[in-house]
Order: C-alpha cells, then structure tokens, then sequence
C-alpha cells in the first residue's frame, strides 16, 4: 500500500511539473510574438530601434540594407547573433535557462519572418511608445514566469560573474551603443526615438516583474527546516535563519533570509508555495552586497 501511494505522489508531481512547464513554453511563446508585433508593425516601420540584441539585430540589418547590397531580416540576424550566446549560456549558466532562451529566440525569429511589416500609424513618437510597451510586456511575462528572452540576457548574466558587476551595467551599456549609433548613422532624432522606447519597455518591465537584479527575500515560517531543505535543493544560495514570533497568537516561527537573483524568485515562489503556502514572504530591493554571494557555477 505504502509503495502504491508513494507511487501515486511521484505521478502526481510528475503531472503537475509539466503541466508548469507547458505553461512556462506558452508564456515564453506569446512574449516571443509580442516581441515581434511591437517590431514589425511599430519599431521597424518607424526606423526607432528596440533594446539588447533585437535591437542591435534590427540595427544591423539597416546598416546591411542602406550600406551594401545585402539584405538580411531582423529576424535572422538576432538568430544568428544568438547562437554564440545561447552556446555560452548551455555551458555557463545553465540548461534550463538556455533551453528557455533559445525557445524565445526561435519564436521571435519565427514570427518576425511571418508577421508582415506594416506602418500601424505615421506618427513615430506613437511608433515608439507602443512598440515599447507592447515589448516591454513580452518581456516582463516572460522574466516574471522566470524564464529568458536570451541574447542580452545570457552575456550580461556571464559577465556579471566574471567581474562581479551588477547585470544592469551591460544591458545599459549596450543600449547606450545602439541609441549613439543610430545616431550616428540615421540622425539624431531616431537616437532620441530609440531612447523613448527603452524608457516605454523598462517602465512596463518594472511593472510586470521588477528592475532590481538583486532581491532580498524575508520568509516567516513554522516549518524552516523542511523550506531550508526545499529551497537548497533547487537554488543555490545561503540562508541565515533567525527566531521569530507571531504577535497575534503568539506561535514561536522562524524567518529565513535569503538574496536571490530576479531570474530565482519565481522558482522561490513556486518552492514557498508547495512547501508551505501559509509562510508570510517579503520580498524587497537590494541595493548592494557585501562579504559572500553565491553564484552558480
């Protein structure tokens, strides 16, 4: 009987984690094709550039039709400068995460080759605040389901453990590369365009999900030991765990501290919610670490 009912639990999990990931592939998906509608109807018609590689992947494939005769798509492009990053990613910072990767890069690439270019409006500044928007929400569903849109999102994460610097520092530093060399290149109004769009998708990233890379998580709970045991077994991070006491009722708890990267707290949340959906969890913003972090590696 005892072997029958653990049996039973293993196919319920089973079910359960697939139906998880089922999900998580559908919400990367329609991210990948929101990505490619804010693109194709709003940003390329407009000549005003997105961020990270779609948006270096659209700026080249301008440079390649204005300045010589060949003539490659957005698409293809931030396909093919993809495929070092997700080969980087597959060995650097992990299989899941680069499998997620190169779903969303495949959709994209697939659904910009199917969706036609067409100019929604004539107004650019319009153009360029709902191609941001509308991009900004593909991606936010996409990070707050913990997945990742890969290019930026993979070189950043390696980069950042190599030297130890906040994630955001390249994803600004590439964005400030393409807003000065579409500039450069096409006037600096589509620069200043290009800039409001980075600011429209941020705005909607935040609001989905969250800019901080670093999140401290406070989780109040009567049952530490078997959540130590659950977070340990799908993240790699220390907990410092300290007495704690409800005031209402006055129950003896203890709380686990723990920081996490934003590409970890919907694992997190997911962990807290199947070990003990009754633990209260605040999750706040990190500003900066000192002594010991660990990183995967």
């Amino acid at each position: 009987m005892a072997e029958t009912k653990d049996a039973f639990s293993l196919a319920h999990v089973s079910k359960e984690t697939m139906w998880l990931e089922t999900k998580k592939i559908a919400v990367v998906i329609i991210g990948a094709v929101l990505n490619a509608v804010a693109l194709n109807l709003f940003l390329i018609p407009a000549n005003v550039f997105a961020s990270g590689f779609t948006g270096a992947a659209q700026l080249l494939s301008n440079i390649f039709y204005e300045f010589t005769p060949i003539n490659l798509s957005t698409g293809i492009l931030l396909l093919i400068l993809n495929i070092p990053a997700i080969i980087l990613g597959w060995l650097r910072v992990g299989k899941m995460f680069t499998i997620y990767s190169l779903i969303s890069v495949g959709f994209t690439t697939i659904a910009l080759e199917i969706i036609p270019v067409v100019e929604v409006s004539p107004d650019i500044l319009l153009n360029a605040v709902f191609g941001g928007v509308i991009a900004g929400v593909g991606v936010g569903m996409t990070l707050k389901w913990g997945a990742s849109t890969g290019g930026m999102d993979i070189i950043a994460m390696i980069l950042s453990r190599l030297n130890d610097k906040p994630v955001g520092i390249y994803f600004f530093a590439m964005n400030a590369g393409i807003i000065l060399l579409a500039s450069a290149l096409f006037g600096w109004e589509k620069g200043l365009y290009t800039l409001v769009t980075l600011y429209a998708s941020t705005r909607m990233i935040d609001a989905l999900h969250t800019r901080h890379e670093k999140l401290t998580a406070m989780i109040v709970t009567d049952k530490s030991s078997v959540l130590k045991k659950a977070i340990h077994d799908k993240l790699v991070r220390g907990i410092t765990i300290v007495p704690a006491r409800g005031a209402f009722a006055d129950d003896p708890k203890e709380m686990l501290i723990m920081v996490i990267t934003r590409y970890e707290l919907f694992e997190l949340e997911r962990i807290i919610h199947k070990t003990d959906p009754h633990a209260f969890t605040n999750i706040i913003q990190t500003t900066g670490i000192f002594g010991f972090f660990r990183k995967d590696d």
